[in-house]
């Protein structure tokens, strides 16, 4: 059954395919060299929609701008291959409509004016009526394959090439990508102002309140004034912790006063001597300024726990759309991103805003990490 509809359907599709496919050759042909953007997607529309309401095929059209040739030259082949396609279905069907004819109506006709096609020969009968019989199903078929055929044409013209396809499923997902890390870096900055102007604020009101009740509290029991210088070192070294976790998710300064101010608050809290040279005319987006100070943040901290160095540099450049991030040690080297989870999260980080991480780092030392950032302001 679902044959049959099949070849229904493609007979109707061929059938009815010369007046579309006649209309948008002229079309072509006639506005076609003065608005091919316009005019060769317009005409390619009528055969998609064709296809998709008659044979239940959805070709996706290519992304604006791309397989504009293709869908003109698609459209100029469609007339002649549609007018031809038609003929030989319609050629078919009318010679079994012939025999059917003959066989219900050839009784009327004189004998001798039929020549060899003696109505009364049974064996003349019998072949008209296979004969029609074979048209008839040779209409159906031809017309199934013609479908076919226009179709696999259509499927190369007409959609978008593979090429195409991944071309805008990479941009897709790139974006996506994007959208991504800055929802994820929105959040961060989301969580660092609750913290700071909810728990930190709460743990400083507690350490003060405990450094008072210390300092007033000095000639009661013993045990409570001890409790009570522990309970308030313990105060403040949670919040001190609390401040450094702060900073660790998004510091504050970085969107007050970009990098420069940013990398040269954790240069200072460094145990390592750092030299810092930021030269960035124009602020990157702020995805790009956190990768690249958390780039260096973590490089840093890498350097102090592993490398036994004596000085750090830091050298932060733009140059046109990229942002080149420079840090050099002068400690042991050796460092590998198998080797731990530090390099190989930066290159992560680095790699989410499709930015590159170069490491020359030789036993002996020294140890360079070069980050290129693509930033646009």
């Amino acid at each position: 059954m679902r044959a049959l509809l099949r070849a229904w359907r493609s007979a109707v599709l061929i059938v009815t395919g010369p007046p579309i496919g006649l209309a948008g050759f002229v079309v072509i042909a006639l506005t076609g060299a003065f608005w091919p953007r316009v005019i060769g997607p317009f005409v390619a529309g009528w055969h998609r929609r064709r296809y998709t309401a008659l044979l239940g095929v959805r070709l996706v059209p290519p992304a604006p701008g791309q397989g504009v040739r293709r869908q003109l030259a698609f459209g100029l082949l469609a007339g002649p291959l549609s007018v031809i396609s038609a003929a030989v279905v319609i050629v078919c069907w009318s010679v079994a409509m012939l025999g059917a004819i003959w066989l219900s109506f050839g009784w009327v006709v004189p004998q001798d004016s039929t020549g060899w096609l003696h109505y009364q020969d049974s064996l003349v009968t019998t072949l008209v009526a296979i004969a029609a019989s074979l048209m008839l199903i040779l209409g159906f078929v031809a017309a199934r394959q013609l479908a076919r055929l226009e179709l696999l044409l259509a499927g190369r013209m007409l959609q978008a090439s593979r090429v195409e396809a991944l071309s805008v499923r990479v941009d897709a997902l790139a974006e996506s990508r994007a959208e991504v890390v800055d929802a994820a870096d929105a959040e961060r900055r989301r969580i660092e102002r609750d913290l700071h102007d909810g728990a930190q604020q709460r743990l400083v009101s507690l350490a003060m309140n405990l450094g008072m009740a210390r300092a007033t509290l000095t000639d009661s029991d013993p045990r409570v004034t001890q409790a009570l210088a522990d309970a308030h070192d313990e105060a403040k070294l949670a919040l001190s912790e609390l401040r450094q976790l702060v900073r660790g998710l998004h510091p504050a300064v970085l969107d007050d006063r970009g990098l420069d101010a940013a990398l040269s608050g954790i240069a200072a809290r460094s145990p390592i001597p750092v030299r810092v040279t930021v030269d960035v005319p124009d602020r990157p987006s702020r995805t790009i300024e956190a990768v690249a100070y958390f780039v260096v943040a973590e490089a840093l901290t890498n350097v102090a726990k592993h490398a036994g160095a004596s000085s750090i540099t830091v050298t932060v450049r733009r140059a046109g759309s990229r942002l080149s991030v420079v840090i050099a040690d002068d400690g042991r080297g050796g460092a590998d991103p198998a080797g731990g989870t530090g390099l190989r999260g930066l290159t992560q980080r680095v790699g989410s805003v499709d930015g590159v991480l170069r490491l020359s780092s030789p036993v002996g030392g020294p140890t360079t990490i070069e980050v290129e950032l693509p930033c646009e302001s």
